[in-house]
């Protein structure tokens, strides 16, 4: 564990320094939006995007700087998400990270601009990489889709929509992870992939693992939303429950849910057996996110 934990941080090192290189070469005017622009991109956070990113283009024998400015795109992308998430016409939350949320520090109307720039920014990004050729240009492609209203934003929308519904169950929840969640955590693992044109067979094994990820990923988020604290999270606990949300806690309750994360770490584990490459840093990721306090 100490290993796997010592190689994250490492690949997390190494995405501060390609973020900050590409913070050092823009300026936004005025002031106010590069200042709201930047607040959310550098108050932390686990990364775990990127550094999945960097660790699959090792696994498959490339380099991180190989797929750098499309790890600071996606990292970009989710945190416009979590900026808007927080609006008080979304989840409506206070802090992230343990910091002010973007729209109480900047006000409303200011977080909505400095999402919509994190999101044009990212794009602008994919569009300069597909430069590169037909595989950047897949590449760019798919995080396109996955972030868009075939993807996260459509996972938001339902989130919004079944909240405090008697009626939706299963099949809801799972479309709401699937997009809002999970496809995410599938560009961070098949970006590189298309990249380094990897055949449908990989692509596909990478995809599946990082589905499973994204389920295991949020049934720990929706269990730590009733077990978690402020120190740890850097957010506010147990508004699932108090805005009626259609988590899985409330579908099937904690102790369901446990079984359930472990269940989805086991599927990731038989994906990762299927590669033909050597994938233990992507094993030890699961299983830190099945027992993560944070």
């Amino acid at each position: 564990m100490e290993n796997f934990t010592q190689q994250y941080n490492a690949y997390k090192g190494i995405f501060e320094a390609a973020l900050s290189d590409y913070l050092s070469k823009i300026t936004l005017s005025p002031p106010v939006l590069q200042e709201s622009f930047r607040y959310s991109l550098q108050i932390g956070g686990k990364r775990l995007r990127p550094v999945l990113m960097f660790a699959c283009a090792r696994m498959l024998g490339g380099k991180e700087q190989d797929v750098a400015p499309f790890a600071v795109a996606l990292e970009m992308i989710h945190t416009y998400s979590l900026v808007h998430d927080d609006l008080p016409g979304m989840d409506n939350d206070d802090f992230r990270r343990g910091q002010p949320s973007n729209h109480k520090k900047f006000g409303v109307g200011q977080a909505i601009l400095a999402g919509d720039a994190l999101l044009n920014e990212a794009y602008a990004l994919c569009f300069q990489e597909s430069r590169r050729g037909r595989t950047y240009l897949n590449a760019a492609e798919q995080i396109c889709l996955n972030a868009g209203a075939r993807g996260m934003i459509a996972g938001q929308a339902a989130d919004l929509f079944y909240e405090g519904s008697e009626t939706a169950g299963k099949s809801e929840a799972e479309f709401i992870v699937r997009n809002k969640t999970a496809k995410m955590l599938v560009s961070a693992v098949t970006v590189p992939a298309y990249v380094y044109g990897m055949d449908e067979n990989i692509l596909s094994l990478l995809a599946e693992y990082g589905k499973n990820l994204g389920f295991l990923f949020q049934i720990t988020d929706d269990m730590l939303d009733v077990s978690g604290n402020f120190e740890k999270l850097g957010k506010t606990v147990g508004k699932d429950e108090r805005e009626n949300k259609l988590s899985y806690v409330r579908l099937y309750g904690m102790e369901e849910c446990r079984s359930m994360a472990e269940h989805y770490c086991g599927i990731c584990e038989k994906v990762l057996d299927a590669l033909p490459f050597e994938s233990d840093f992507f094993m030890e990721t699961a299983r830190s996110v099945l027992k993560r306090e944070y």
